[in-house]
């Protein structure tokens, strides 16, 4: 396990004052893999005096892990990316509610559990990338504007596998019903440029090369090659353009970074402490400036150039709890659309 440590320092009215030097701990099993974490970590550690250690892994990993460890496990926290995979931790058992005032009052309620078993602390919309000299945005306004006759041959897209993808479908299953979303599935597979392949950065390349001229991406990915200073960042961010999806009605799709207390966690009381830092200003603003995601407290302020040229979006406010029990109508909706 690796370990951070530092003082005790407090966060405004956030955390409580810290308590004298303490022995307490922190088990924390993130699927998180970005570097900038590490300034969450020790940003709570100094708050706090509350030391870490971290075990990280892919998010169904660690799933597995606290599962098979069961009531031994030394899991406090498990932490992952996408509401998709905590409805898959919340039907392993993983989680223990969480009650929080704190967290009740700063965490708004679409993104969270609606019974505390999780709460999002970071989200990032699910956005539809163009090449901006040969598309007319017009025709890219929706989702459901993806199954278009008119872009046929012209849309990239990852598998159907992919949790980003599957949470989508499972959002417009909320909002069109099964017959319509796969129907939706069916008609965008006819107007694929290629078959699935890479990840969102693969895609918004592919837009860029001229190898299909529409994909849709998560917003970090993007905001990721507009903050680069790279020559071949630079050309990409040149060649494209970005919809936000839906403005008229529902709103974008969003998903989230989250967080739950482990059931059976050694250390409740700082695993709750950790969550409520997740939600105070300071860790907020380091997920909105180090992994280029919007923080899902109101009235945060925002370092990222790059978010700001994107610019502000209506988000889609239905519960991200949906897109985790809709998750296998999604994947029959895709295998009935021959969506690989």
């Amino acid at each position: 396990m690796r370990k951070t440590t530092g003082a005790c320092l407090t966060i405004g009215a956030l955390l409580a004052a810290c308590t004298s030097v303490q022995a307490e701990e922190l088990n924390i099993y993130s699927s998180r893999h970005y570097d900038t974490d590490e300034r969450l970590y020790s940003g709570f550690t100094e708050a706090t005096g509350i030391d870490i250690n971290r075990i990280e892994g892919e998010a169904d990993e660690l799933i597995e892990r606290i599962r098979l460890e069961g009531d031994n496990s030394p899991a406090d926290v498990l932490i992952t990316v996408d509401a998709g995979r905590l409805w898959r931790a919340e039907e392993a058992g993983i989680f223990q509610p969480t009650h929080s005032e704190l967290l009740d009052e700063r965490i708004p309620a679409a993104l969270r559990h609606p019974e505390g078993l999780w709460f999002g602390f970071s989200s990032r919309a699910r956005i539809i990338v163009y090449d901006k000299d040969d598309v007319d945005p017009a025709l890219i306004q929706t989702y459901e504007d993806l199954a278009r006759p008119e872009l046929k041959g012209k849309i990239c897209i990852r598998s159907s596998s992919n949790i980003y993808n599957l949470s989508l479908m499972a959002s417009l299953i909320e909002h069109d019903g099964q017959d319509a979303a796969t129907q939706w599935a069916n008609d965008v597979v006819g107007n694929f440029a290629r078959a699935p392949e890479g990840n969102d950065t693969a895609q918004i390349e592919a837009v860029a090369a001229g190898q299909c001229d529409v994909a849709v991406v998560n917003s970090y990915y993007v905001a990721r090659i507009l903050n680069a200073d790279d020559d071949a960042s630079k050309a990409i961010a040149e060649e494209i353009a970005v919809v936000f999806p839906n403005q008229q009605d529902r709103g974008t799709h969003v998903n989230i970074s989250g967080a739950g207390v482990v059931a059976g966690a050694p250390h409740p009381e700082a695993a709750v402490k950790f969550l409520e830092y997740l939600a105070s200003d300071q860790a907020q603003a380091y997920f909105a400036g180090g992994n280029n995601e919007y923080p899902v407290v109101e009235g945060v302020k925002v370092d990222n150039p790059a978010l700001e040229q994107m610019g502000d979006f209506k988000a889609d406010e239905v519960n991200v709890a949906v897109l985790g029990e809709n998750q296998p109508l999604a994947q029959v909706a895709f295998d009935e659309a021959g969506w690989r």
